[in-house]
């Protein structure tokens, strides 16, 4: 999704809508002092530089992931990883676009 697409889509996407309803692990993808600023509720924080290292405890969780990070550019770098992995995820963009999904 990144910046653009929330720009031009007014940052709503009904499949990482449907996914956060049905239970998906929101990954922040930010550096833990970013995450310690502000994070949406739950998720988890596992850096994109040390995502590749983690693939074991996201396939773990056995559930679809939503990645989010500042912007939406992180993130949809961690996206292209996982899917590389087989693990079901999507990139949600900015974390506070997430957040709004989440806590509506």
């Amino acid at each position: 999704m990144g910046l653009f697409g929330n720009i031009f889509n007014g940052g709503g996407n009904p499949k990482i809508e449907q996914m956060l309803s049905n239970g998906a692990q929101v990954i922040d993808v930010r550096t833990p002092a970013e995450f310690q600023g502000g994070h949406v509720p739950g998720s988890k924080n596992i850096p994109l530089n040390v995502i590749s290292n983690r693939v074991n405890e996201i396939k773990a969780l056995k559930k679809p992931v939503v990645l989010c990070c500042a912007s939406g550019g992180r993130s949809g770098q961690a996206t292209a990883i996982l899917k590389q992995e087989d693990i079901e995820c999507e990139n949600g963009g900015g974390w506070t676009q997430v957040n709004s999904l989440v806590t509506s």
